[in-house]
């Protein structure tokens, strides 16, 4: 019989209730590298946790345990603000495949959905690599992923519906690129504390960063942020062990900003950087702001914390002007990942 249990969350890493959070870290990073190839993606349990600890989208954790060792890991975040969607994600060590655990996990997972009236499931699922046969091709138009492997053949026979196809791009560092400001926009950089003149208009950067990047038939809904939320989240990360590098431009005749581009940065000189949200409000799209942004902040990235070998970052297919700044900078696909939804 599986047992499907909820695990704790820790305050601290260092708390005696964090080894089971501890080895869920483990189990997710173990199950990205087997498809991915390698463990660049892999964060510490500290890093992750400070995830975790979002107010605004709390977090539940649930495992299942063999001979007593966590052998399987399944996530439900939801937000405060919305009552419909959950986000899951469900995890599975190769050895113990093919034994009904990834099903009980499930199952545990939309028995919480509908007892919290939430009818719409999304997971991110990254896709192992085929050498041929038959696809799925992404209902956008762009991209598609293998029929025959364990994620899809699993995803669909709990009811999922791929909607979208998101690729994983690689830049190795050092780059040396440059871009100017067109005329009526300046640049602005800081490290984790937005200054408090752009508090407002950062709340709603972020908010529109929930609605204006392409989410085929997810239909994401809106991520409200309020300027004490961007203050509890520049807290958060300035406590934490990576620091987040911002650039931002400003539409200079308006004073208004018209977007910005995020790096998280691990302090250990041997892994990648990760590159978070890059958003160009669409009334200021056509000036290469997005090229703008993204050069500059690598050139931040380069000048403050010299000496990591790579920028990872996450675009979907569809999505080509974002693509296209990439390619043009230098990123290259290492991987591809799958946005799924399933409705109760």
């Amino acid at each position: 019989m599986i047992t499907v249990k909820q695990l704790v969350v820790p305050a601290s890493i260092e708390d005696d209730d964090a080894d089971d959070f501890i080895v869920n870290v483990d189990i997710h990073a173990m199950a990205e590298a087997e498809k991915f190839g390698h463990d660049e993606l892999r964060l510490t349990p500290a890093e992750v946790l400070l995830w975790w600890q979002d107010a605004a989208s709390p977090r539940s954790l649930f495992g299942v345990k063999v001979d007593g060792e966590l052998v399987a890991r399944a996530m439900y975040t939801r937000r405060i603000a919305e009552p419909v969607t959950c986000w899951v994600a469900i995890d599975v060590l190769p050895s113990f495949h093919n034994r009904g655990i990834g099903s009980a996990l499930q199952q545990r997972l939309e028995q919480l959905a509908r007892s919290e009236g939430r009818s719409k499931l999304i997971s991110y699922v990254v896709s192992a690599p085929s050498a041929g046969g038959a696809r799925i091709a992404a209902p956008t138009g762009f991209g598609s992923l293998p029929a025959d492997t364990d994620e899809s053949r699993f995803l669909q026979k709990h009811g999922y519906r791929l909607e979208q196809v998101v690729r994983a791009s690689r830049l190795v560092l050092p780059v040396d690129a440059v871009v100017e400001p067109p005329a009526d926009y300046r640049l602005h950089h800081w490290v984790n504390t937005t200054p408090p003149q752009w508090l407002e208009q950062m709340a709603q950067l972020y908010t529109r960063m929930s609605t204006d990047a392409p989410s085929a038939g997810l239909e994401a809904p809106e991520d409200v942020w309020t300027v004490e939320r961007v203050l509890e989240e520049d807290a958060a990360v300035a406590a934490g062990p990576r620091p987040s590098l911002i650039a931002v431009v400003e539409h200079v005749p308006t004073g208004q900003l018209a977007g910005y581009t995020t790096l998280a940065v691990p302090a250990e000189l041997d892994r990648p950087v990760h590159q978070h949200d890059t958003l160009v409000l669409r009334e200021h799209r056509g000036n290469r702001l997005g090229m703008l942004l993204k050069v500059a902040n690598i050139a931040e990235l380069q000048r403050r914390y010299p000496g990591h070998p790579s920028i990872i970052t996450f675009n979907a297919e569809e999505n080509r002007f974002m693509l296209d700044v990439n390619e043009a900078v230098g990123f290259v696909p290492m991987g591809y990942e799958g946005a799924w939804r399933k409705d109760l």
